[in-house]
């Protein structure tokens, strides 16, 4: 069962290259301690992005950041990087 307001998930062809090339046990950690979470309950460590990235979220997740926009009722997700390089 979803909550009312409940988000969609879309995985960008770039963020899918970017889990995959994660560690199992970190891919698993971001998909469904943070991604999932945030998209069934609105929970997760979620701030606005600026500069050229402005109209995106950002979910950190430890040392990772999930980056993304809300369209509508639907989350894309565009990039999943470790802290290091995401703002670049």
């Amino acid at each position: 069962m979803t909550s009312p307001n409940a988000v969609k998930i879309e995985w960008l062809d770039e963020a899918k290259a970017d889990v995959r090339r994660l560690d199992r046990a970190v891919a698993r950690h971001i998909i469904f301690e943070g991604v999932l979470r945030y998209a069934l309950i609105g929970s997760g460590d979620v701030r606005p992005l600026h500069g050229g990235l402005t109209g995106s979220f950002r979910l950190r997740l430890g040392d990772y950041r999930v980056m993304f926009k809300l369209h509508d009722d639907t989350m894309r997700i565009f990039g999943v990087r470790h802290r290091s390089e995401a703002y670049r």
